[in-house]
Formats: structure tokens, C-alpha cells, sequence
């Protein structure tokens, strides 16, 4: 007789393995957003993103690429029509077409490790140094060479939240007059950081920073954000969970995007979604390594 694990062993510890394996992935808390939203009408899922309805037109292009190093944060710069993105320790801020053309490359001089970028309505830029746990805003011109850390305001978000895990995403929220930070894990979480009337931003320090509610949000980590200008929903990348995420005002879950093949037309994976745009028409770009770009319409 086989002294072998019984059948109805192997059944459970298999059964106890993939329970496991979904609620560490959170493909039970997927799975239950959509059983939720199931009966939304057209017209209902028409004032959200709709992340399921967005298809892929622009897969895996890689990018003529200035420097020998991988891209991080994307951010649309409604003035200009275009992308920008950033390269962190060789510190490049790079201005790129819809369609992922390299434009121009801008030397930041000062900076540690540039994890994301945003573009404030104003025209000026900020830009998140994770190994130094500071939020720079500068101003960028078209003849703009180079921009130093050392001439431009700049925001210590604290020490104790950065390490090799701290802030990634960073968004400018016009509507609230406020930055959303996304820190990316242990523990992941969401800040915003108000910028009041007629205060100034070297006037603002860590203390001005709240968190904001995420235990609810599914995900491994956080690794970029984006603000609808249509709706005002926030969009969540994660680059573990292979995954877009679209909160609501509330901060509530509405739709998520896959990042699997198979889904949202992927012929493969995308792998470590580093940065997350989205333009006035709802048009949704990402980047991912080593410095491929993506393009999704919902059209």
C-alpha cells in the first residue's frame, strides 16, 4: 500500500493553493467588481472610463530612447498635445509624441532617481525623486537645455515613506487645487498634498501631506497615476498586478484593464507598467520596461 499522499489530500492542498494564489493576486476582488457593475446600462458606464471597453491600437513600440536606462511616470501636457516622461538616475526629462516619438531631452541636473511627472494646468512641471523623498515643481520652456533642482522649489515628503519603496505616481489634480501621490508599497498608499490659494509650494513640507483611504484598493503595489480632465476618476497603475485601475470620486473601484495577453486586444503581457497618461479625449498611454509604449482607445 502506497504510503503517498491520498487523492483527497492532494485535492485540498491544490484547492488551498489557488484559493490562496487568487487572493494574493486579488482576482476574487476583480471578480467581484465586475459581478457589481455587470448591470450598469450603456449609459451608465459612459460617465466612467470604462477601462473594459478600451482596446489597444499602439502595442509594445519601443522607443528611440536618448539614454541607456529605463522611463518612468508618463504625463500629458495639455498645452503642447504631447507626452512627457522621465529617465531617473541619468535624470532626462523627455517630451514625446501621441504616437511614442522621441521629441526632445531635457537634462535635470540634481536630482537622485526620478520616479514621475506631472503636469500642472499652468504649464509648470513637478517631478518626484524617490531616493531623495522630494517633490520638485519647475517651469519649462521650449528652449529649456536643462533645469537644477537647486533653482526651483522643492517639497520634502519624508524620509521614513521613501527607501527603495516610496513615492512612484504623482498626478495634478486641478478641480481640488491639489498633487495625488501614489507611494508603491510596504505599505502602499495614496497622499494628497493641497497647494492652497495663494500659498507657495517651498512653503509646503511633509506635514501637508494626508492619506487618503486604500486598504480597499486591490492591488500588489502602485507604480503610476493618471487624472480623466472628462470625469475627474483617477486611474491606478500597478505593475505587479498587471492592471489599470479607475477609482471614482470616491475613491471607489469602477473598472480595471488587464494587463494579461488575451485582454483589451493584447497579443502579450505587459511587463512592469512604469508610467500612465490620459488626454482629453480618453485616450490612455503606458509605459512599460525596458521602453516599450502602449496607446488604448475606448473608439
Amino acid at each position: 500500500m502506497s504510503k503517498g499522499l491520498k487523492p483527497w489530500v492532494v485535492v485540498l492542498l491544490g484547492a488551498g493553493i489557488l484559493i490562496a494564489l487568487l487572493d494574493y493576486f486579488h482576482w476574487d476582488d476583480r471578480g467581484w467588481l465586475l459581478w457589481q457593475t455587470a448591470d450598469l446600462d450603456e449609459l451608465q458606464q459612459k460617465e466612467n472610463i470604462w477601462l473594459s471597453d478600451y482596446r489597444v491600437v499602439i502595442q509594445g513600440k519601443p522607443l528611440a530612447w536618448p539614454v541607456d536606462e529605463q522611463a518612468s511616470g508618463l504625463s500629458w501636457n495639455p498645452r503642447t498635445n504631447t507626452l512627457f516622461t522621465v529617465a531617473g538616475r541619468s535624470a532626462k526629462l523627455v517630451e514625446l509624441s501621441l504616437e511614442g516619438k522621441v521629441l526632445r531631452a531635457v537634462e535635470l541636473q540634481g536630482f537622485a532617481d526620478l520616479e514621475g511627472i506631472a503636469v500642472l494646468n499652468d504649464g509648470r512641471f513637478a517631478v518626484i525623486d524617490e531616493r531623495n523623498a522630494s517633490l520638485t515643481v519647475f517651469e519649462l520652456t521650449d528652449d529649456t537645455a536643462h533645469i537644477a533642482a537647486k533653482d526651483w522649489p522643492t517639497i520634502n515628503l519624508g524620509a521614513s515613506r521613501a527607501h527603495n519603496k516610496g513615492f512612484e505616481g504623482i498626478v495634478w489634480d486641478e478641480v481640488h487645487r491639489r498633487f495625488l501621490l501614489a507611494k508603491e508599497r510596504d505599505p502602499l498608499g495614496l497622499y494628497a498634498l493641497p497647494l492652497a490659494a495663494g500659498s507657495a509650494v517651498a512653503e509646503m513640507t511633509e506635514q501637508d501631506l494626508i492619506a487618503l483611504p486604500s486598504e480597499h484598493i486591490f492591488a500588489l503595489d502602485f507604480s503610476g497615476l493618471a487624472l480623466d480632465p472628462r470625469t475627474g476618476h483617477l486611474l491606478v497603475l500597478s505593475d505587479e498586478s498587471r492592471m489599470l485601475l479607475e477609482l471614482d470620486e470616491e475613491g471607489q473601484p469602477v473598472s480595471f484593464m488587464s494587463f494579461i495577453m488575451g485582454f483589451n486586444g493584447l497579443t502579450a503581457n505587459i511587463n512592469q507598467a512604469e508610467g500612465v497618461a490620459i488626454d482629453a479625449e480618453g485616450t490612455i498611454y503606458i509605459m512599460s520596461e525596458p521602453n516599450l509604449f502602449y496607446v488604448f482607445t475606448n473608439q
